[in-house]
């Protein structure tokens, strides 16, 4: 599976979600880990500290990214279709012919590989949850607690922190990332509610594919 993540806000929550975590799943690197690494369009800057020390990891595993290939395919591919233009010899059926075989040669390996692998990674979603309490009375820090008490296959808890709305009352705004085929936001939004004597309400503030 191929996906991009190429916007300035979805960098922001990679960057929070790095800050308490050192892999994508977990704490060792994983496909999932190389899945987002590819998805991003530009190695993060430093105004992206955490962010960009998991990119770095990550890249001196995989290599580089899909966006500093690019530049350079792109140039190869140019040259490419300039060679392709200059027919030295009056034909290039003999060529075409040679260069097809070679094409489906490569094709067949690449799904014979493919097929040895088996199933790519699971698919991965990060959430942004807000979860408000029922006053500003509310202890906030046991209501956290009580969130980051819920533990479910394919769900881990990252950064969170606290939001005014207003008449001193804050909410909880905390991330996580989900396996999609084990859990769901009803899933957690059940669960989350269980907590009645602290939670009033849960919102999804944010939903972003890895």
């Amino acid at each position: 599976m191929s996906v991009t993540l190429p916007s300035e806000l979805t960098n922001k929550i990679l960057n929070g979600f790095f800050e308490d975590n050192s892999f994508v799943s977990g704490v060792e690197f994983s496909d999932a880990d190389t899945t987002v690494f590819k998805a991003l369009v530009q190695a993060p800057g430093s105004d992206l500290p955490h962010l960009a020390r998991w990119f770095k990891h990550v890249e001196s595993k995989v290599g580089p990214s899909n966006a500093a290939a690019a530049p350079a395919a792109a140039a190869a591919a140019a040259e490419e279709d300039d060679d392709d233009d200059i027919d030295l010899f009056g034909s290039d059926d003999e060529v075409d012919e040679e260069a097809e075989k070679l094409k489906q040669q490569r094709l067949e390996e690449y799904r014979a590989k493919k097929a040895a692998k088996g199933p790519g990674p699971a698919a991965k979603s990060m959430i942004i949850l807000d979860v408000k309490p029922w006053d500003d009375e509310t202890d906030l820090k046991a209501m956290e607690e009580s969130v980051r008490s819920i533990t479910m296959d394919g769900l881990v808890w990252g950064k969170a922190e606290l939001v005014a709305i207003g008449y001193g009352i804050k909410k909880l705004r905390i991330t996580c990332v989900v396996e999609d085929a084990k859990v769901s936001t009803d899933d957690l939004e059940a669960k989350i509610l269980d907590f009645e004597d602290y939670v009033q309400s849960m919102d999804v503030e944010a939903f972003n594919k890895l």
